[in-house]
C-alpha cells in the first residue's frame, strides 16, 4: 500500500490560484536544485494564457522521466486541467 498523499482534484482554479501553484512548483524545483525547471516559472504573473500553457507543457515533458519529482508533476497536471480557466 502506498503512503503517498492524495491530491484533491480541483477544476475551478482561477488565475491567482493557478499562478500560486506554478510559483509552488518553481519553489520546489529551486529547492531540489532543478534550476532549469525553476526558471520556467519566473515572472508568470499576468503572463498571457498561451505562454503559461507552453511553460506548463514544457515542464511536464521535462519531468516525464523523473518519477522522483512526482509532487511537481502532480501539481502541473492539476494546473493543466485548469488552464481553461485562465482569462
Amino acid at each position: 500500500m502506498s503512503h503517498e498523499p492524495t491530491m484533491k482534484l480541483v477544476t475551478n482554479l482561477d488565475r491567482a490560484a493557478i499562478e500560486a501553484k506554478l510559483r509552488e512548483v518553481g519553489g520546489d524545483a529551486a529547492a531540489a536544485g532543478l534550476t532549469e525547471l525553476a526558471k520556467m516559472f519566473i515572472g508568470i504573473e499576468g503572463m498571457p494564457k498561451a505562454q503559461i500553457e507552453q511553460r506548463v507543457n514544457n515542464a511536464m515533458k521535462w519531468l516525464a522521466d523523473k518519477p522522483q519529482h512526482m509532487k511537481m508533476s502532480a501539481l502541473l497536471d492539476l494546473v493543466g486541467m485548469n488552464l481553461k480557466n485562465l482569462k
